[in-house]
Order: structure tokens, then sequence, then C-alpha cells
């Protein structure tokens, strides 16, 4: 018997407000459906209970800036939704179970390679985090992630866009019409892991057959073509037809079909903000599609208002879509500071609004052009007047790659420049470097 596992964690402990979207009672009215459908008595189903994240998971994946101290206080939460993330994919690594759910809160899609705080709801990335966990302890080499999320997977694709090992596939409602604003075809990834991401953005009303025509036609060859050892999906349920943040015109049916066709390893709850009229029932659908059980029969008690987008309207503009991602180049400039290891550094300005806390984040990237890896990657981040440093030694570095993440580590904390604290993220040996002024270096 093939079995499926289901870790539930509604944390109704953590809010971002009483009426905010992202409130106690998220999963409340998901965890009652699912007892009254006796969907946990079926004999497939393996339940899990969650488990705390350690903070060299995190740093595996993201540096918390200034350093992780200036974050335990709000962690909490985050880490054991992370955590279960972790324990649910070292069942299916291990064969106790053949896929899996990660019913579990708060969503992390939108947390990015550096962190200073909360974002689109989000403290630390729980895919990130799992991914690079089964690398690091079962050498897991190709992992595929499609985020079926409403909205663009920014984080998730920041901290894996340098990384030629790791597929990154959003689908979400057009970035022109809704927050992050990202996630347009020409981000196909950093120089040295180019078209290892790829970016579907869709319009608004976009519904069952439109999205199904996409993954058949276009996500899944992409998939085929890439051959991963495992497929992650970002579940994010906020595409259904009455979520209030976004516009699309999916069904708790149609969310079923959409596993179906994947086939994920283990599916990990986002976003998804309509708690009585959607999560229900698209959480019943897709846990019922990954036992591998009929879910054609589970139907939200809410009517469709709008009229979806017909697929003979829809089919031009896919169309249209994949010639200009196809026809996307790249466009990276290169700045070689004095400091740098040897060879060619191709540099990437960025951005990032913590909209949730009401700040800017600024940084400047810096990756090493190399053949063999996925290169050195420097990055300076600054909130405010406060400037740290994530230095990077990827998976399977060269020995080029790998000792140019030794000299740079070398240089910050010798440099008498406005540094106050910065990361050695070598995930080559899984060893983790934390560096302030005021407190010295630390290992994770």
């Amino acid at each position: 018997m093939k079995r499926t596992g289901i870790l539930f964690f509604p944390a109704f402990d953590w809010s971002l407000g009483d009426s905010h979207p992202e409130r106690e009672e998220r999963l409340l009215y998901t965890q009652e459906q699912l007892f009254e459908e006796g969907i946990l008595d079926l004999p497939q189903i393996k339940q899990f209970s969650p488990r705390v994240a350690a903070i060299k998971d995190v740093l595996r994946a993201q540096a918390l800036f200034p350093h992780p101290g200036t974050h335990l206080e709000t962690l909490d939460p985050h880490l054991i939704s992370a955590g279960s993330s972790l324990l649910l994919g070292e069942a299916q690594v291990k064969g106790d179970i053949h896929n899996g759910f990660v019913m579990a809160r708060p969503p992390g899609h939108h947390s990015g390679a550096t962190v200073w705080g909360n974002r689109g709801f989000c403290s630390l990335n729980n895919e990130g985090m799992l991914v690079n966990y089964l690398r690091a302890q079962f050498g897991i080499k190709r992992i595929a992630i499609v985020d079926t999320d409403v909205h663009h997977g920014d984080g998730t694709q920041d901290i894996f866009y340098h990384d030629p090992n790791v597929l990154f596939i959003s689908l979400h409602q057009d970035g022109r019409t809704l927050f992050p604003g990202t996630g347009f075809v020409h981000e196909k990834g950093g120089p040295n892991a180019w078209d290892q991401t790829l970016n579907i953005p869709l319009p608004p009303g976009t519904g069952d057959e439109g999205y199904h025509y996409v993954l058949e036609n276009w996500v899944l060859p992409r998939l085929q073509a890439f051959a991963p050892e495992m497929i992650i999906n970002s579940a994010g349920q906020d595409n259904h037809f009455t979520d209030p943040l976004a516009s699309m015109n999916l069904t708790a049916g149609g969310y079923g079909r959409i596993t179906e066709l994947l086939q994920p390893d283990l599916a990990v709850l986002e976003g998804g903000y309509s708690i009585e009229g959607a999560l229900p029932y698209v959480n019943l659908a897709i846990l019922l599609a990954l036992a591998g059980e009929d879910y054609h029969h589970v139907r939200e008690p809410q009517k469709q208002k709008r009229s979806s987008l017909t697929l003979t309207a829809l089919k031009p503009y896919i169309q249209e879509l994949q010639k200009q991602q196809q026809a996307a180049k790249q466009k990276f400039s290169i700045q070689n500071k004095a400091h740098f290891p040897k060879g060619n550094w191709f540099y990437s300005p960025h951005s990032v609004y913590y909209d949730t806390e009401g700040f800017q984040e600024t940084r400047h990237d810096y990756i090493r052009e190399c053949s063999h890896c996925g290169g050195t990657v420097y990055i300076e981040s600054r909130r405010y007047t406060q400037k740290s440093i994530l230095v990077r030694i990827p998976f399977q570095a060269c020995p080029s790659c790998e000792q140019g993440g030794y000299d740079l580590w070398e240089h910050i904390q010798q440099s008498r420049e406005d540094i106050i604290s910065g990361l050695l993220q070598n995930q080559l040996q899984d060893r983790y470097y934390v560096w302030t002024k005021k407190e010295g270096l630390r290992e994770y």
C-alpha cells in the first residue's frame, strides 16, 4: 500500500492581527472538514506530529540579518512550520511514505535568501529549508519546486536563482495586477543557472481549464526534461474563486486535478485566505488526490459568480508568453571589485520591500562566473544604515569557487568597512558561520 503522510500544524496561537487574512483560525475549518469526511481514517493515511527546525536548518537556505539572535523572539511558529516540512520530507526520502501534505502555517514562499523581517506574511522559507535539508542530509542532487500559489514565489526564486540543480517553476496571477509585482518570463535564473527558473504569469480570471492546459503543455514537459529526483509543490490555495486577495477562478476540484497532474512527492501549504469557502474543500481535494482517492465529488458550497477565461481566449496568450520566455536573453553586467577572487563577477541589484513591517532592503548581488558549479555568491544587504554580507559556497562547488568563498569571508572579518555582520553559507561542507563586529564568530 502506498502511504500518504499528513502533518497538521494550524498555529492557533500565531496571527498577524484579529482581522488579518493570516490569522489563528485560518486552518480551523479545514481541520473540521477533514474529520467530518473521515479522511484521516483511510488506511493509507499516516499522521505525523510537528517538530521544530534548528537555526542551522534556516542558515542552509537563508541569512538572518543582522544576526539570528535578533529574530529568535518571533520565529517559534515559523520554525515549527518549517520543521514540519523537514520531517515529512525526510519520511518521504526514507520510504516511510509515498507522498505527503504539510498543512502548516505560517507560510514561507515570500521569504528570500536574506531576511530582515516578515514580508508577504512570511519570515522563513519552508520549501527553501526543506530542499537544502534533503540535499545536505540525503545527497539528493536535483529537485523541482512547482509553486501554484496565486502570488509569485519571489522568496523561493531568490534562494535558488543561482542554483543549476534546482528547477523553480511558478504559476501565478500576473504581477502587474498583484503582490509582489514580480515573476515575469524574462526572470530565468542567474548566469550559471540560466533557464532553471520558469515564471508563468497568468491573467486574472484564469480557471480550471486554462490552468490545467498550462500544466499539461508547458510545466509537465519542462519537468520531464529536467528529470528531478523529487518534486515539491508549494500548494497555495488562493487561486480559488472565493479568495479575497486575488482574482483567479479555480475550484476545489481543479486543485485536485493539479495535484493529480503534478504527482508531487510533497505538497507544502502556502497561501489561501478564503478560510471557510475554499480551504476546507481545496485541502480535502489535494489530500484525496495524493492518496489516490476520487476527489471529483468535492464541491464548495458557493457558486462561481465570475466566468473563467475560455481556453480559446487563453491559448494565444500562453503561446505568446512561451515565445517571450524562449527569446529572453541574459542581461547581467560584470563588476569586479578589488577584493574579489579571480574571475568574472556578474552583478545584479535588488530592492526588496517588507510590506508587513514597512521598510526597504537594498541588495547588491555578485555571482562568480563558473562553468563547473553554481558559482560563489556574494550579497551586500542593507536595511537603513545596517549593512550585512552573505557569502555562499554552493552545493557541489568546484575547488576554485570553494576557495573564493573562503577568501571573501576572510576579507569581511578583516574589513574596516561599515559591515556589522555576515554569514558564511558553506553548503558544500554543511557548515554555517555567523560573524558580528560585537560578538565575533559563531558556528551553527
